[in-house]
C-alpha cells in the first residue's frame, strides 16, 4: 500500500517508526503495521466525535492551541532521550477521549493483527495521538479551518474521500459502537494494508503529509 510505503520511505516516517520502536523495545516492521492500521482508527475515532458539536468544538480548541503542529517539528528531540511523560500523558488522555470504553478493544484487536502485546501497543498509541492531532493542527492552519463542518470535511477528505473513506468510516464506526470480536480490524487491515492503487487518497495522504511527502 503506498501509505505504508511512503511512511516507511520517507526519513520523517523511518525517524518516527525507529522512535516508536525503541520507546516500545518492539520490531520496527511490526511497529509500522500497528502503526498503518492505528492512525485510521484514530482519526475515524476522532470524526465521529467531532460529529457532535460539542466534540467539535473540543477538537477545534484542541487544534488551535496545544495541538498546533509545533510536535512535528522536532521529532529527532521527542525521541532523542525517551518520549516526555507529559507527551504520554497527553496521548492516554486523548485516546481515552476519543476511544472512551473502547480503548482496551482497539489495542486488543491491535494486538492480535500485528502479533504486539497489548501493552506495546497501548504505548504506541499514545504516542501516535498526539502526532496525529499535531498532524491535523497543521492541515487546519494551511486550510483556514474554522468551522465544525469544514473541520469535518478536513477529517473525511484526510480518509481519502468519496465511497473508500465511507466505507472505512463505517468500519471503524461499527467497531467502536459494537462488541466486536476484532473482525472489522480484519476488514479494516484489508482495506489499509492492500490499497497499493490508490495513490495519495485514504491513507496513503495522510501519512504522506505527516512525513513530509
Amino acid at each position: 500500500m503506498s501509505g505504508l510505503l511512503d511512511l516507511i520511505n520517507s526519513p520523517m516516517g523511518k525517524q518516527l517508526i525507529s522512535g516508536v520502536a525503541g520507546q516500545t523495545g518492539q520490531p520496527e516492521n511490526k511497529t509500522a503495521d500497528v502503526l498503518a492500521m492505528a492512525m485510521p482508527m484514530l482519526m475515524g475515532a476522532m470524526k465521529k466525535n467531532a460529529s457532535t458539536p460539542g466534540g467539535a468544538e473540543g477538537l477545534m480548541n484542541a487544534l488551535s492551541s496545544k495541538h498546533d503542529g509545533s510536535i512535528l517539528d522536532n521529532l529527532g528531540g521527542l525521541f532523542g532521550g525517551g518520549v516526555d511523560q507529559s507527551v504520554m500523558d497527553d496521548g492516554a488522555g486523548i485516546l481515552g477521549h476519543i476511544l472512551g470504553s473502547k480503548q482496551p478493544q482497539v489495542e486488543n484487536a491491535l494486538s492480535s493483527k500485528s502479533g504486539i502485546d497489548a501493552g506495546s501497543v497501548a504505548q504506541i498509541l499514545k504516542i501516535a495521538a498526539p502526532l496525529l492531532l499535531g498532524f491535523l493542527g497543521k492541515q487546519t492552519k494551511q486550510q483556514n479551518v474554522s468551522s465544525p463542518d469544514a473541520l469535518s470535511g478536513l477529517l473525511g477528505g484526510l480518509m481519502g474521500g468519496g465511497n473508500a473513506a465511507n466505507k472505512q468510516q463505517s468500519l471503524i464506526e461499527s467497531f467502536l459502537d459494537s462488541d466486536g470480536d476484532g473482525s472489522v480490524i480484519d476488514d479494516l487491515a484489508g482495506m489499509v494494508l492492500n490499497s497499493g492503487g490508490q495513490k495519495k487518497g485514504g491513507l496513503g495522504g495522510l501519512l504522506g503529509g505527516l512525513f513530509g511527502k
